[in-house]
């Protein structure tokens, strides 16, 4: 049996794994609390931010590609993309951390402060976070395994998120006291230590495989068009925008509707927990629970299929959310925990499908450009979620939210409709985009030999 088609051992994809714990320190962390954190702790007012958010992102358009193209045609005793885990994880730790280092600031230093800190963050996060998914599609060249990989990573990453959610809100009461931003200040240098640890462990642990064909030459122009080209990766992109502005203007209201709506002071309902943190980590609990069943899943039904039936039945509970009455907290509990175990499945399988497209790209047109296929990816999800943060901190604004004073029956409106109905919608418009993708089970199998073949054709060996 090749290295490329061998089974990769469980301590090798725990370690790949826990890549995305220490990406989700922060990035979690950014998705729930970030827009809160400017608005109610650092003093930006919610359009400002929102604004930030596009303009800060909108780098990424050269960013992101221009990280994939590097890190593909990187060549280093480690490989293409793990060296990047070693390089970078110490600057990512540092600027995460001092997006929340919160100095003394006039009110334009404060968002000057914000666009540099912000915008170095995500180029950090993009030279660390495109060689690490990419670095998945070449472990192994068997779909299935890649799947069983892609549920470890999120098994890890919901874990990540899973602390996020459970010890935010009570380390930064602990640490701060009375002070939230002296809170988060210390909560998020523990972050930093832990995520540049975590990063060299997944540098440590794993082992790239698969090399592009000694015959592809370097052209970005010709991986550009490729992947132009590349149908089911279009669809992908379009899916991923549509799914991640879903995550930001949801986890971005989750904060507001709990303390505006729900009227939750941070007082302990259970041990140190009080109600946010409680169905956050639901939530939470529901994604770790929910990517268990992506392997078995896949197994009996098509990839598209599952993505279309979990996520209705997802839009469906997070709409169920704006009937709940204030007061009905257990009913909260339930539908958080329910939303997300449906809508675990389809995470892990949509980053197998992204490898599945690179391995497509080299079937039909003869290119494997991965670190391009996983940086786009990552590029549309960054898209979403720009998206998804301008529009939470634009309609806040649109509908005269005042940050830590008395709501208005309006702007309690707006905000319940920001946790509820805007992100079912975005939802939906998920189910319409990944209706269209033509990739299913039988012409993986035949894409995996195919390629199986040409591959031993050109070691001139064989292949088990």
């Amino acid at each position: 049996m090749s290295q490329a088609t061998q089974r990769i051992g469980v301590g090798e994809k725990l370690s790949y794994g826990l890549g995305d714990t220490a990406s989700n320190f922060f990035f979690q962390t950014f998705n729930i609390f970030l827009l809160y954190y400017y608005t109610d702790v650092f003093g930006i007012g919610p359009a400002a931010a929102g604004t930030l958010f596009l303009v800060a992102r909108s780098w990424d358009t050269i960013n992101d590609p221009l990280m994939g193209y590097v890190a593909d045609r990187t060549n280093s005793r480690w490989g293409k993309f793990r060296p990047y885990l070693l390089w970078m994880c110490v600057p990512y730790g540092i600027v995460g951390y001092l997006m929340f280092a919160t100095p003394d600031l006039s009110a334009n230093g404060k968002i000057i402060y914000a666009y540099v800190t912000y915008l170095a963050m995500m180029m950090a996060y993009t030279a660390i976070n495109i060689p690490y998914s990419a670095l998945m599609g070449v472990m192994s060249s068997s779909s299935s395994e890649r799947t069983l990989i892609a549920s470890y990573r999120f098994f890890c990453a919901f874990a990540g998120g899973l602390l996020i959610s459970m010890l935010v809100r009570p380390l930064v009461k602990a640490l701060g006291a009375d002070d939230e931003a002296l809170g988060f200040q210390l909560t998020m240098a523990i972050f930093a230590v832990a995520s540049i640890g975590l990063f060299l462990i997944t540098f440590f642990g794993t082992k790239e495989r698969i090399q592009p064909s000694a015959q592809q030459k370097s052209n970005l122009k010709e991986d550009l068009l490729a992947l132009v080209k590349n149908r089911p990766w279009l669809i992908l992109f379009f899916v991923a925008v549509f799914n991640l502005a879903n995550v930001a203007a949801r986890n971005g209201a989750v904060v507001y509707y709990f303390k505006y709506y729900v009227k939750d002071d941070g007082s302990p309902m259970w041990l140190f927990f009080d109600q946010t943190t409680i169905v956050m980590t639901a939530g939470m609990l529901g994604l770790i629970i929910g990517v268990w069943f992506s392997k078995p899943l896949a197994a009996r039904m098509e990839k598209r299929s599952i993505m279309i039936w979990f996520s209705a039945l997802n839009a469906l509970s997070i709409g169920l959310f704006f009937f709940v009455p204030p007061d009905a907290f257990w009913t909260m509990v339930f539908l958080s925990l329910f939303a997300s175990i449906v809508v675990g499945p389809t995470v892990p399988l949509v980053w197998s499908m992204y490898a599945d497209v690179a391995d497509y790209g080299e079937w039909k047109q003869g290119r494997r450009s991965t670190g391009l296929v996983f940086s786009a990816a990552l590029f549309a999800q960054k898209l979403g979620l720009t998206i998804g943060g301008a529009m939470a901190g634009w309609f806040l604004e649109s509908v005269g939210f005042v940050a830590n004073a008395e709501q208005t029956p309006e702007s309690l409106m707006g905000i319940r409709i920001l946790f509820t109905f805007f992100p079912a919608g975005l939802a939906l418009l998920s189910i319409v985009a990944i209706f269209f993708y033509p990739l299913v089970n039988r012409e993986l199998e035949t894409m995996e030999i195919d390629l199986k073949e040409r591959r031993n054709r050109e070691l001139g060996g064989s292949v088990a």
